[in-house]
C-alpha cells in the first residue's frame, strides 16, 4: 500500500517491481514522451559545439514553445495534482512529477526503485548534465539520489518520516553514463525515527555509501504545507 494525499492508503505501489509501471494516463504518457525529448535535448545542448546561430534558433524555438505551453491550463505542485483528482494517487502522481524519479519531470535522471522485504534496490543512470569532476558525477547529486533512495528503504518499517540527517561516505568518484546499482536496508525503526544505511555500484565497485536518518512528523505534511 501506498499513503495517499488524504492519509489513507491507495491500492496502487509503483514501487514493487523492478519494471517501470506504465503510465497511469494518455496525459502522463505525453508527458513522459515530452520529459525524455527534454533530457535528451539537454543532453545535447550541454555537449554541443553547434554554430551560435544554430543555438540562437533553438533558444527562440524554446522560447516559442514555453509562452505556448504557459498559457495553457496549469496545476502547480504535486498536491494541486492529486486536488484535481483526474490523474491519480499519491504513488502514480510522485512516480511522474518527483525530482529524482519522475518519469515525467524532465530534471529526473529517472531513479528506478523497487522493494523486496527489508530492502530496496534500484539503478540510474547520469548524463553529462549531471557532470561535476570531469567524466563524473557531482557529489551534490550522488547524495540526492542517495536521499530518495533511502526515503524509499524506509517504507519497509511502516513508519515514514523526512530526512533528519543524511551522511555520504564519497570511496572514489561516480562516472557519468554508466549504469548505477543502488541497494539500501532498514537498520533499525523506533518511535519516530527510522534509519536506513545504502550503497553506490558503478560495474561491481563501490563508489559510495550512506547513512539516513527519517523522523515522522508529529503532524500530517498536509497541514504543514
Amino acid at each position: 500500500m501506498f499513503p495517499d494525499h488524504d492519509g489513507t492508503e491507495s491500492v496502487f505501489n509503483p514501487f514493487t517491481s523492478e519494471e517501470v509501471s506504465p503510465p497511469f494516463s494518455p496525459h502522463w504518457e505525453a508527458k513522459r514522451r515530452a520529459a525524455q525529448a527534454l533530457r535528451e535535448l539537454i543532453d545535447v545542448l550541454v555537449t554541443s559545439d553547434a554554430p551560435t546561430a544554430d543555438i540562437d534558433a533553438l533558444a527562440e524555438l524554446m522560447e516559442a514553445q514555453a509562452d505556448a505551453l504557459a498559457a495553457r491550463p496549469r496545476l502547480r505542485g504535486l498536491l494541486a495534482f492529486l486536488r484535481d483528482g483526474k490523474h491519480g494517487g499519491h504513488g502514480e502522481v510522485n512516480h511522474e512529477l518527483n525530482a529524482l524519479g519522475g518519469w515525467s519531470n524532465p530534471l529526473s535522471p529517472q531513479l528506478n526503485m523497487w522493494l523486496r522485504g527489508d530492502q530496496a534496490f534500484g539503478t540510474v543512470r547520469c548524463g553529462y548534465a549531471y557532470e561535476g569532476p570531469p567524466g563524473f558525477i557531482h557529489g551534490g547529486f550522488v547524495a540526492a539520489i542517495f536521499d530518495q533512495f533511502l526515503g524509499m528503504a524506509q517504507l519497509a518499517g511502516n513508519n515514514p518520516g523526512m530526512t533528519g540527517t543524511l551522511s555520504v561516505r564519497y570511496l572514489r568518484p561516480t562516472p557519468l553514463n554508466t549504469d548505477l546499482d543502488l541497494s539500501a536496508r532498514l537498520r533499525e525503526s523506533v518511535g519516530r525515527k527510522t534509519v536506513v544505511t545504502g550503497e553506490m555500484h558503478a560495474g561491481g565497485a563501490l563508489t559510495a555509501t550512506c547513512e539516513c536518518l527519517f523522523v515522522r512528523p508529529t503532524k500530517p505534511l498536509l497541514e504543514m504545507s
